[in-house]
């Protein structure tokens, strides 16, 4: 506790008021604003929600164009769309809360370049899950370092949803032994991991009274690594069809909501919490691919899918 104080007091927080924002976490009890850790869940489910809408529509154009024209185009809106919003809603502004925004956005963003690095070395079943379950563990570990304490239901809960998030992200062994070397997207999807776990980890330390601003901040960063990391792998991008740009937007704002919503989760849940809850946005992928696309889920997936409705159950319980 005494290190992550010094940590915080040099961003511009004092010890008392790092001490008193992860005592409100610990023992449960509401936010400064009034609102309990039930609504904390529903956001982080919200959440979860539009980033499952949001990769769904992002795979549907990675087969058309470009993955990097898609995660581009899909940045560029999410910036705007988050700057947009922030403008009205008041916002009591400190150094503290504009680090945190700046890591949140460098963790998106190198999140965002070893993702698509992974995919498109065609390891997709070995990238995804580890990317998502990285993003799920690392606020986790970070929460219990810093004192945060879930019930015993809500650990039963967050024992379930991490297996969950591994299992509804692979596609299947077949396609691992397709794909060659099922072991050569270890290095990005770890990486990836880490860097979403860094997003959900810098966003919840900022305080409600910022307003959306670290945000924005944040998306910006992203969008300047993303803009980086195509230059560095010299990715095609090329120009696409209105409807096409159309759907990319969307990808956009729907990924730029869920960033939204869990930041507001982060304020009246457990960080850890709301963040494992987030990371099973897999299951809405996969779910719509079978609904939509009449894409087969496998018996490992579905064990997952079982596996997230346990983890939603036994976390929404008092």
């Amino acid at each position: 506790m005494a290190y992550g104080a010094r940590l915080e007091s040099a961003l511009g927080e004092t010890p008392h008021e790092f001490e008193s924002r992860i005592l409100r976490h610990v023992d449960g009890s509401p936010d400064h604003d009034g609102r309990d850790s039930r609504m904390g869940v529903v956001l982080a489910l919200g959440a979860a929600l539009a980033y499952g809408l949001s990769d769904f529509l992002g795979g549907l154009l990675s087969r058309r164009i470009s993955p990097w024209t898609v995660a581009l185009v899909a940045q560029i809106v999410g910036t705007v769309t988050v700057s947009v919003v922030a403008v009205t809603i008041p916002a009591d502004l400190s150094v503290a809360d504009l680090g945190w925004g700046a890591a949140s956005g460098i963790g998106s963003g190198l999140g965002t370049v070893f993702l698509y690095r992974g995919l498109g070395s065609g390891q997709m079943n070995v990238v995804a899950p580890l990317s998502a379950l990285g993003a799920a563990v690392l606020p986790v570990v970070v929460g219990f370092a810093v004192g945060e304490r879930p019930g015993v239901l809500t650990w039963l809960g967050i024992g379930c949803a991490l297996p969950a998030i591994w299992l509804v992200s692979r596609a299947g062994s077949e396609v691992a032994v397709a794909a060659g070397r099922p072991g050569a997207g270890v290095r990005d999807g770890l990486l990836a991991g880490a860097g979403f776990g860094l997003l959900f980890v810098a966003l919840g330390q900022v305080p409600e009274s910022a307003g959306l601003w670290p945000l924005a901040l944040g998306q910006g960063v992203a969008l300047v690594l993303i803009a980086v990391g195509v230059r560095l792998v010299a990715a095609p991008i090329r120009s696409a069809g209105r409807r096409i740009l159309a759907t990319a937007a969307a990808v956009g704002v729907c990924a730029a909501a869920a960033t939204v919503l869990y930041q507001f989760a982060a304020r009246s849940q457990l960080v850890s919490v709301a963040a494992v809850l987030t990371s099973l946005y897999p299951a809405l992928t996969v779910t719509l691919a079978a609904v939509f696309l009449h894409e087969r889920v496998n018996r490992t997936q579905a064990c997952g899918l079982g596996l997230a409705v346990a983890a939603v159950v036994l976390v929404a319980l008092p």
